[in-house]
């Protein structure tokens, strides 16, 4: 951190926490997130030795309750039967039925699970956000460690996320709602051109700079793949409202594919300032999100005017039958997407891209790699608490039995993206 002082931070997540810093030597502002390195053998086994004490010391009082009162662990409903505890989790498919002594293995592997914090995730951020350079995704500077993190320093978008603007306007017009769609397209269709899916865009993930006529970055790469790189998509990821039918069939698909359902999703929240699949009278129910997913199960709402040409697209872009839906290219084509298209998309994407050397990432693939393995060996243990931070909306949907039962009580405990 010689290079960077640190300002102020900006936002947290499951990742981590992202904090604006600026570049001593050059006056640049960055966002830097930092994610959190292994742990030490020692403090693993000092925290593990602590949640076993307190959990059976919880146990042997009796003070676990059906209503989930518990204040130091709010996210599971439990309850006794005689030498065995029931829980349920967030998802209460995801349960489990164990014996009081066996807690202490499950207590050990859970711990072990969670302090592996570099895992092939970050790998794949960092390698597929390095390869990528385009007006419309944000830029990657370098990695750097710390003794305590691994630090990702990358472009600041002075402009806040797309969502919080969508907040505070209520909906934008089909023409405002358009020019951030279109850029939208044109980033995402880059990342396909560079065999990459992203496989978590929403408005969480699109930024924007700060100039008067925003310019929209696309970013946190933490779910994407490479099918150069990786193998084909089959893992459940992403947030719920953004998930296109074929994400829950536990199958291998298309995750190009599966973008262009989250990118319409998006549209539609831009146009009508909620979520397309949420039950307006219960936007929180999980199950009938589902179902309206499964089902393609969407409209449009009176009061909002939406032109007969982008009604027609979201209608395209909304198939349940990736086979059958609408490609990025065909969305380029469309009649709604090319009015008032910006002239660099209309001279074709290599002329908006940046290659100059300044824009080409500072460190080789070979430096990052090798920063990465570093940080999955042991820091010098966190200093700074502020460093933990709470999960973020975007989940592994992987131990959710989409197959069983739908008509199943979910409780997300607040996994699940609100209604606007």
């Amino acid at each position: 951190m010689e290079r960077y002082e640190i300002l102020k931070e900006i936002g947290s997540g499951n990742f981590g926490v992202a904090k604006l810093v600026k570049d001593k030597w050059t006056g640049e502002l960055y966002a830097v997130k930092f994610i959190e390195r292994c742990k030490k053998a020692d403090q693993v086994c000092a925290l593990h030795s602590y949640l076993y004490y307190f959990f059976f010391r919880a146990i042997g009082r009796d003070i676990y309750s059906r209503d989930c009162s518990v204040a130091w662990c709010p996210r599971f409903h439990h309850f006794r039967s005689g030498q065995s505890v029931y829980f349920t989790g967030p998802f209460k498919e995801c349960f489990f039925f164990v014996q009081i002594q066996d807690l202490f293995l499950l207590l050990f592997f859970a711990l072990f699970w969670l302090s592996m914090q570099i895992d092939e995730h970050v790998q794949r951020e960092i390698v597929n956000h390095r390869s990528l350079r385009h007006p419309n995704i944000i830029k990657f500077k370098e990695v750097f460690l710390t003794p305590t993190h691994l630090a990702i320093v990358m472009e600041y978008a002075a402009g806040g996320e797309l969502f919080e603007r969508i907040c505070n306007a209520g909906r934008f017009s089909e023409d405002e709602a358009r020019f951030f769609f279109q850029q939208l397209i044109s980033g995402v269709s880059y990342c396909h051109s560079m065999q990459i899916c992203h496989r978590d865009l929403k408005l969480e993930n699109t930024l924007l700079d700060g100039s008067s006529t925003p310019r929209l970055k696309i970013c946190d790469f933490g779910y994407s793949k490479s099918s150069v790189l990786h193998s084909q998509p089959k893992s459940t990821v992403g947030t719920p409202a953004y998930i296109a039918p074929e994400v829950l069939s536990r199958k291998e698909y298309d995750g190009k594919t599966a973008d262009v359902w989250s990118c319409g999703v998006t549209l539609y929240v831009m146009l009508v300032g909620a979520y397309p699949f949420e039950d307006p009278d219960d936007p929180r129910n999980f199950r009938k999100t589902l179902t309206r997913i499964l089902s393609v199960q969407y409209s449009i709402p009176s009061y909002v005017r939406v032109s007969k040409e982008c009604k027609h697209l979201l209608s395209q872009i909304f198939v349940a039958d990736p086979e059958k839906r609408i490609t990025m290219e065909e969305i380029k084509k469309h009649p709604w997407f090319v009015k008032n298209l910006p002239i660099e998309f209309m001279e074709g994407e290599e002329a908006s891209l940046q290659t100059n050397e300044e824009n080409e990432p500072s460190q080789s693939i070979e430096e990052v790699l090798a920063i990465i393995q570093e940080a999955r060996k042991p820091g010098e243990g966190l200093k700074d608490g502020n460093l933990f931070v709470k999960g973020s909306s975007s989940i592994d949907l992987d131990d959710l039995d989409i197959d069983a039962d739908i008509d199943d009580e979910i409780d997300t405990s607040g996994d699940f993206v609100c209604a606007l």
